[in-house]
């Protein structure tokens, strides 16, 4: 019998609240974001209903379809997590409050030219790609272009960074993905001891629906959960 959306966020949340105390962790530390991307307007709907406020989206033309149906969610938080081209900045900046995959200087000013010509903030995480995967996108670990872009990121007004995303390699025993979770923990803290105070980084975005208990016993903000939530991916 499938569960509902509202019965999966629930379980969910416990299983959060447990990998946390296992590390002495306050749960009230650790976001639930619920990855929508490919859902429908109704799917979503009813994970807001339950309390869901959090939410990811992956591809811009996508939840373009969907704002207009979702607007009356007006205390919804919408984040782009997805690979973004710099020519999807200006409406990114339109429909997101936040960005988490930012993995380029240029795309990062980009976003913010946008988000000062809309009178807004834009919160942005660093893609970093742990795994070195030639399929995924984000930034190497040891990146010159990584450095770069820390370096530029005081005077990138209206996009105000706060941490890294990343996404592990996959593998069938979640216990594979601590290395890579605890990696992006560890760079995380080398970056806050060479550039506090110019810029903030506490945020660790990692952890999806086969390995966020893991995520969050090696220091995870936030995990992004969909098909726990929403079941199987709807093929887009």
């Amino acid at each position: 019998m499938l569960m509902s959306v509202a019965a999966n966020i629930s379980l969910i949340k416990e299983r959060m609240s447990a990998a946390a105390r296992r590390t002495g962790r306050s749960p009230h530390d650790i976001a639930l974001m619920a990855v929508s991307k490919t859902q429908p307007a109704e799917s979503i709907r009813e994970a807001y209903e339950a309390g869901q406020r959090l939410f990811g989206e992956n591809r811009v033309q996508e939840f373009t379809g969907k704002a207009e149906a979702l607007r009356d969610l007006h205390d919804a938080d919408w984040h782009m997590i997805g690979h973004l081209q710099s020519n999807k900045a200006t409406k990114t900046a339109e429909l997101f409050r936040a960005v988490e995959s930012v993995d380029s200087l240029r795309l990062a000013e980009k976003l913010d030219a946008a988000a000062r010509n809309l009178g807004k903030t834009l919160d942005a995480l660093i893609e970093i790609n742990v795994g070195g995967e030639a399929s995924k996108g984000g930034m190497a670990p040891d990146s010159p272009t990584l450095e770069e872009l820390l370096a530029a990121a005081p005077r990138l007004e209206a996009l105000v960074f706060h941490g890294l995303m990343t996404v592990p390699p996959l593998t069938d025993d979640p216990q594979d993905a601590r290395p890579y979770f605890r990696k992006l923990r560890e760079l995380r803290d080398a970056i806050a001891v060479r550039h506090l105070p110019a810029i903030v980084m506490s945020d660790l975005s990692m952890g999806m629906s086969h390995d966020f208990e893991i995520a969050i016993e090696e220091g995870s903000t936030c995990v992004r959960v969909g098909t726990a939530i929403f079941g199987e991916r709807i093929k887009a």
